[in-house]
């Protein structure tokens, strides 16, 4: 089973790796900001 919180973790990392913020993932991914916000939440 996938921990959530790493799983969270993992992605705030390489999004800011990317130098991306969490608006420009979401547009990427066709997704709200609020979603890939829960996600890095956990």
């Amino acid at each position: 089973m996938v921990n959530k919180a790493h799983f969270g973790k993992r992605i705030a990392a390489m999004r800011r790796r990317s130098g991306l913020s969490q608006a420009d993932l979401a547009e990427t991914l066709g997704v709200t900001s609020q979603a890939v916000s829960k996600w890095e939440c956990g």
